[in-house]
């Protein structure tokens, strides 16, 4: 038993289950402007498996397209793969089921959700690409992870409507912003191996700008969000919140110490998205 839960976890570590706190809350957040309250049980279920699945099985191909690349980056050689903690075939066997899990949860939720599942899937695969040809990479992940909130609210409302790009444009501008300050951590690395990021190509200074630059642009994004779907007094104090939150992870970092990189990426923006979904929430239940 204590092997089978040692390999549990070892997947979970390869995928990094608890980043889901990034894009989950956005989901949650879009399933309940679309109910106009609270999904029903079945819908917040099957949101919940085609997302953990969807996720899982990216960053699980993830790691295999990149497994060579960790392997020679000083920062990523102690990950599974490259460490042999999971074969090749094991971590293919697992995205395979795990991408299986988000296309039957679409099936459960609406036809669109299915007839969408396929695109979904290309856009997290061809992000695991883009970052050998373009600096631009972020901004696939920002959309990769922009299905989060638009596939939720498909999921409750059978149909895709324009204004919940409001909210999709915000998490793409969002994700970019912070993962230009993760990408901080390879600049050298990406530099030296061909790889592209904007760090590897702005340089530091620069990039901190646009990071900051894509914040604000995201949160001018929840703001008109507000005015789209009429969101009142919570959302609005949650808004502020955010903004807080935003310039406290950009004073966390600057040109000459990035020591508290991790802090900024993944402390802060688990908090965002986490403060945007209560906003809202409360929004609807009071």
């Amino acid at each position: 038993m204590t092997s089978v839960l040692q390999k549990v976890s070892i997947y979970f570590r390869m995928v990094k289950f608890s980043h889901s706190v990034f894009a989950l809350p956005f989901a949650f957040t879009a399933a309940i402007i679309a109910a106009s309250g609270i999904p029903t049980v079945t819908q917040i279920f099957w949101i919940v498996v085609a997302m953990v699945g969807g996720r899982s099985g990216a960053m699980g191909l993830n790691r295999i397209i990149d497994r060579h690349i960790d392997q020679a980056n000083p920062r990523t050689a102690s990950r599974e793969l490259p460490k042999g903690l999971i074969g090749v075939r094991e971590a293919g066997i697992f995205v395979i089921i795990s991408f299986g899990f988000m296309i039957y949860a679409s099936y459960m939720l609406n036809p669109l959700c299915l007839m969408l599942s396929p695109v979904a899937i290309a856009i997290l695969i061809l992000y695991s690409y883009t970052k050998r040809f373009t600096w631009v990479s972020h901004f696939f992940l920002g959309i990769a992870i922009s299905a989060a909130p638009i596939g939720a609210w498909i999921a409750v409302r059978g149909t895709f409507d324009i204004e919940i790009l409001v909210l999709g444009c915000a998490v793409v501008f969002w994700l970019a912003g912070f993962d230009i300050l993760y990408a901080l951590q390879d600049r050298a690395f990406d530099k030296k191996y061909g790889l592209y990021s904007i760090p590897q190509t702005f340089g530091v200074r620069n990039s901190l700008r646009l990071s900051r630059i894509f914040h604000v642009i995201a949160f001018l994004f929840l703001f008109v969000n507000a005015f789209v779907f009429g969101l009142g007094g919570f959302y609005w104090a949650g808004l502020f919140l955010v903004a807080g939150l935003f310039l406290y992870e950009h004073s966390l970092v600057s040109e000459h110490d990035l020591s508290k990189l991790n802090m900024a990426f993944f402390n802060m923006n688990g908090y965002i998205s986490t403060t945007v979904f209560f906003g809202t929430l409360m929004d609807y239940l009071v």
